[in-house]
C-alpha cells in the first residue's frame, strides 16, 4: 500500500473555502464525513480565535443547509452540518479511497491523508481535477498500514513532548506550555498527543502479542 498526503485547494466560492479564507487565525478540522444523496454530512471542529465569525460564515453560506452546534467549550465548537458541496467527499468516493480523519483545513486549503494502492491514488488525483480542486503531493512513501506508526506531525509534537519533560514525574512542561510551544490549540496538542500516544501502545501491544504466540 501507499501513504500520501496532499495539501488540496479549494475554489473560491465553496462555503469553506470562503470560510477559513476570510478567518485565517481559524481552523476547521472535519472529524467525520460521508456522501449522501445530492449532499454531504460532516461532524467538525472549529478551533478558537474567531470561532463567533466562523460559525456565522457556515450558518450563512448558501451550500451550508444544516447547522447545529453540539457543544462549546473555552477552545472551540463542536459542530454537524449538511452541505451541497462535499467536494472532496465525492472525490475520494468516486476513486474508492476513504479520507482518514481529521481532515485539516486552513485558510481554503485542506490537508488530507490517504493510504491506497497507487491505481486508487491516481483516481483520487483524476477525481480532485474533476471536481476543479487542485493540490500539491506533500509526500508519497511506500509501506503497510503495519508499518505507519506515526504521522510526522505526530512524531514532531510527541519528540517535543518528552524534549520538554512533559511525561517526567513530575512534569517539567503543561500541556499549555506545550501547545504554547508548538503555537497551536491546547486541544490540538492534546488531541495530537493522544492520537501518539494510542498508535505507539497499540504497536508495542501487537508486538508484545506477538512474541507471546510465538
Amino acid at each position: 500500500m501507499t501513504e500520501a498526503r496532499l495539501a488540496v485547494t479549494l475554489p473560491e466560492g465553496v462555503w469553506i473555502a470562503d470560510v477559513t479564507t476570510a478567518h485565517p487565525e481559524t481552523t476547521v478540522r472535519v472529524l467525520a464525513a460521508m456522501p449522501g444523496e445530492n449532499v454531504g454530512f460532516g461532524l467538525a471542529r472549529v478551533e478558537e480565535p474567531g470561532v463567533d465569525a466562523v460559525l456565522e460564515g457556515m450558518d450563512a453560506a448558501a451550500d451550508v443547509t444544516s447547522l447545529s452546534v453540539l457543544r462549546r467549550g473555552d477552545r472551540g465548537a463542536l459542530v454537524q452540518f449538511e452541505t451541497t458541496q462535499p467536494l472532496l467527499v465525492l472525490s475520494a468516493r468516486e476513486s474508492g479511497i476513504a479520507l482518514e480523519p481529521p481532515v485539516e483545513i486552513h485558510e481554503g486549503v485542506a490537508t488530507v491523508e490517504v493510504t491506497a494502492s497507487r491505481e486508487r491514488l491516481s483516481e483520487l488525483g483524476e477525481q480532485l481535477r474533476a471536481f476543479g480542486l487542485g493540490f500539491e503531493v506533500e509526500y508519497v512513501r511506500e509501506g503497510s498500514d503495519r508499518e505507519r506508526v506515526l504521522t510526522d506531525r505526530q512524531r514532531e509534537v510527541l519528540l517535543m513532548a518528552v524534549e520538554a519533560g512533559y511525561y517526567e514525574t513530575p512534569r517539567r512542561c503543561s500541556l499549555t506550555d506545550l501547545a504554547a510551544a508548538l503555537g497551536v490549540a491546547k486541544s490540538t496538542a492534546s488531541e495530537t498527543l493522544h492520537r501518539a500516544e494510542g498508535a505507539v501502545i497499540e504497536r508495542f501491544a501487537a508486538e508484545r502479542f506477538e512474541e507471546t504466540s510465538l
